[in-house]
């Protein structure tokens, strides 16, 4: 997986996602999003670390079956609150 984290005053976003979806473009009806590299490109990080990573941040991006898992497996979401963008799963966490 990728891993970027982004900081800016008190606010930590995580954004992650599976390797081979890097640089794709997602549609579904009138949603559109491409999974830039300049917001998920960071290192090639494993579970662990992204699960950590996850842990302490104020918000979270994540696209793909091994980023997602990440956020269920470490309590951040259920898997009732995933949602597909095609067949890409796709998660969002803001704390407040």
């Amino acid at each position: 997986m990728y891993l970027k984290i982004h900081r800016s005053g008190i606010q930590t976003i995580v954004a992650a996602c599976d390797q081979h979806l890097l640089g794709k473009e997602l549609e579904q009806g009138d949603v559109k999003v491409t999974i830039s590299e300049a917001f998920y490109k960071g290192k090639i990080a494993s579970k662990d670390e992204v699960i950590d990573a996850i842990r302490y941040a104020t918000s979270v991006n994540l696209f793909g079956d091994t980023a997602v898992s990440c956020a269920i497996d470490c309590g951040a979401i259920v898997p009732g609150n995933i949602m597909y963008i095609g067949d890409v799963m796709h998660a969002q966490i803001y704390r407040m």
